[in-house]
């Protein structure tokens, strides 16, 4: 009886799904592209006049193809009050020892910002050494092992212990524990001053300019309560610069990531003082989150709503390369926004329409740690146990269909099946996250939703180019990231063939209907992290 039930319920999503979606045009997707990833955008950064441009072109999109504003008091915006941080050029870091002093050089050598959100900040404190920085009880981990660190400098490595077990660590797949954000997060907890992670371009999964150019910026914060503690500095070093710094202390950068991957490892002091001033220039952020629905069409269930996500910003202008210091954000994240909006119009079009709304949602400061999307998790606009799912856009690149796709998360949830089903419809072969050291489950605005309760995944397109030799898409990926990725050269260009953007909106508003459509809501798999919080929110 139950495989009859999975049989019919399968059955229904793929003929719900089946219906009105094919309407999908690269050309349009390409309109959308072209005007977001432009200079007058100036690359779109938060609270500047490019991302006020963006906001204002998704909302005015949003309204033309049907969909209802969804924002606060009538309107397509949710309000995300941040603080941008800028951290200034004429900030210090050295470190100082037995062996004499080291000062960093700016951007060459170290990048870093002041989390305590203040104007100017000194730090002059000792440092330690804590391997990866992590507590695991669940993995009888600890990096700690109960050293007072209260007050100190952490030196550390980003990533975590290397496995092939998925049950430690996750084997190949990053966990968040790897993450550079619980790394500073834990620092935090720990009553560190400061943070310093040593960049490798291994540990980090990219290399050192694409750290500069994240961190030269300006980045948004929420505004810190009274009291509320954090590190004055929170940074990195090149690896150059990381092997200078141990060095005074005696050790290589290959010697402590062997003695970091050890279940036995200990706090090692380096018996060096590591002094700080940093400048930044404060100011407060008015940004949003752009919202539109499309209400359902069933009055028991149009007050659950599937969402379809993407964030609008990148970094705005940054450090110069060859002459250009305008990150246009073209592949990241214009190409998002543009399926977004096309697959908006589609919904609209559609009748009648799918039981559940359709809750569109362009999010603000994913580049500055997923802020806008995590803003709209605490404070929804449908509440998380009335969410379906959520399916993200980020990042794709301009290659043209593939044979395959990425549905990065999915497999965690009880909608997997439906999206294996619908994807061999759509001629798809489902592929798994094709870098999973990089913890990319953790790297986008779906996990915000996630941690909500939501069931949430990203979608990216595959690397099994049609017409094209095995491995020439994975090359492309790779030369992407290495040469394009947060660079000035992720800019728009007449020559792309976005169909394999239109191939995967498709697919995605194939998911989409089919969740809208759903006798019930779906749920994490036995086992997940986040099961428990899904379950609080009524959904069982």
């Amino acid at each position: 009886m139950r495989s009859f039930r999975v049989f019919l319920f399968l059955a229904l999503a793929a003929a719900w799904a089946g219906a009105q979606i094919q309407d999908i045009s690269a050309e349009r997707i390409r309109a959308h592209v072209k005007f977001l990833a432009h200079d007058l955008l100036e690359g779109r950064a938060p609270g500047t006049r490019g991302g006020q441009l963006a906001v204002e072109y998704l909302a005015a999109q949003f309204a033309l193809v049907g969909a209802k504003p969804a924002g606060e008091n009538g309107t397509y915006f949710q309000r995300v009050p941040l603080v941008g941080v800028e951290p200034q050029p004429n900030s210090r870091l050295s470190a100082e020892g037995a062996k004499g002093k080291i000062e960093f050089r700016w951007l060459d050598e170290f990048v870093g910002v002041n989390r305590r959100q203040r104007e100017f900040e000194e730090i002059n404190a000792e440092a330690v050494f804590v391997g990866h920085g992590i507590v695991a009880p669940e993995f009888q981990w600890d990096d700690f092992k109960g050293v007072d660190v209260r007050g100190k400098v952490l030196v550390l490595f980003t990533n975590e212990p290397p496995s092939t077990d998925p049950k430690f660590f996750g084997g190949r797949a990053l966990t968040y524990y790897g993450r550079w954000t619980y790394k500073f997060e834990q620092a935090v907890r720990v009553g560190a001053v400061g943070a310093i992670i040593i960049h490798t371009t291994p540990t980090a999964g990219y290399g050192w300019q694409v750290v500069r150019n994240s961190w030269s910026g300006e980045d948004p914060y929420v505004r810190l309560k009274p009291d509320e503690p954090e590190l004055a500095f929170a940074g990195w070093v090149s690896e150059e610069a990381g092997g200078k710094l141990l060095g005074m202390a005696g050790y290589k950068v290959e010697e402590l990531l062997k003695r970091a991957a050890s279940r036995d490892f200990k706090p090692i002091p380096l018996n060096l003082r590591i002094r700080g001033s940093f400048h930044s220039k404060i100011r407060d952020i008015e940004t949003y989150n752009v919202a539109a629905v499309i209400p359902g069409s069933d009055p028991a269930l149009a007050q659950e709503a599937v969402i379809f996500s993407a964030h609008w910003d990148h970094l705005g202008i940054g450090p110069a390369v060859n002459g250009d210091n305008i990150y246009n954000g073209a592949v990241d994240n214009a190409t998002g926004c543009g399926m977004l909006i096309e697959i908006a119009r589609l919904w609209a079009s559609l009748e009648p329409k799918p039981r559940r709304s359709a809750l569109f949602l362009a999010v603000t400061a994913e580049e500055g740690g997923l802020r806008g999307s995590d803003y709209y998790a605490q404070h929804p606009l449908v509440p998380p146990g009335k969410t379906a799912v959520a399916i993200n856009f980020d990042g794709f690149l301009p290659f043209g269909r593939t044979r395959d796709v990425v549905a990065l998360g999915a497999e965690r949830t009880t909608f997997w099946p439906v999206v294996q089903d619908l994807a061999r419809q759509a001629g798809l072969v489902l592929k798994p996250d094709q870098r999973p050291e990089q913890g990319s489950f953790y790297r986008s605005d779906h996990f915000s939703f996630a941690k909500a309760g939501i069931p949430a995944f990203s979608l990216h397109a595959g690397v099994d180019l049609e017409g094209k030799p095995e491995g020439y898409g994975q090359k492309l990926f790779e030369e992407f990231n290495a040469k394009h990725y947060h660079q000035p050269s992720d800019e728009y260009r007449d020559d792309w063939d976005l169909s394999g953007m239109e191939q995967v909106a498709r697919f995605g508003a194939m998911l989409g209907q089919a969740a809208a459509n759903l006798d019930r809501l779906p749920s994490w798999n036995a086992g997940e992290e986040f099961l428990a919080i899904r379950q609080k929110s009524g959904v069982k």
